[in-house]
């Protein structure tokens, strides 16, 4: 089974507080991921966003005066209600604003990787996996995830948040 957190960069008007277009809009943008991830518009990650967060929130560590921005590229954003008629088998959804899509670039371009994976490193790498392999992976998430948050923020845009499983 493949489980994935999907984002898509959206300007702020076109973004409509309705959870069932919401999850129309977003099942499109799925099935056009390669092409929007080729133009810089979409992102994914399979299985270990959860991962992801938790090396973020290696920032804390490094810096405990920091601003929680640390939180924003993975679980930030506000949940995006169902509707009294939305079938609840649709997925979650959040939005996180253009402001907050700038903190979180932001955070994205200050912290440095390889502290975080000083810190959290060890505690990411299941027992029988190889300690190279995934640090790549998340060193890849983390790059993609840069990139993605940085164009955004430039465009002044949302990001769009769901979980497909």
């Amino acid at each position: 089974m493949s489980i994935h957190m999907h984002m898509r960069a959206v300007a702020e008007a076109e973004v409509r507080d309705d959870h069932t277009w919401l999850a129309a809009f977003m099942s499109e943008a799925w099935d056009n991921h390669p092409d929007e991830y080729a133009a810089g518009i979409a992102v994914s990650i399979d299985k270990v966003w959860g991962g992801v967060n938790d090396l973020y929130a290696a920032a804390e560590v490094l810096d405990a005066d920091a601003a929680k921005s640390w939180e924003l590229p993975i679980y930030g954003g506000r949940p995006v209600a169902h509707s009294a008629d939305a079938d609840p088998s649709n997925p979650p959804l959040r939005v996180l604003e253009p402001p907050g899509v700038s903190q979180a670039a932001g955070f994205l371009t200050r912290v440095s990787f390889d502290e975080l994976w000083n810190v959290a490193g060890a505690e990411l790498v299941w027992s029988g996996w190889d300690e190279a392999e995934v640090r790549q992976e998340f060193l890849d998430h983390h790059s993609c995830l840069r990139k993605f948050y940085g164009q955004a923020a430039t465009a002044g845009h949302a990001v769009v948040r769901v979980v497909w499983a």
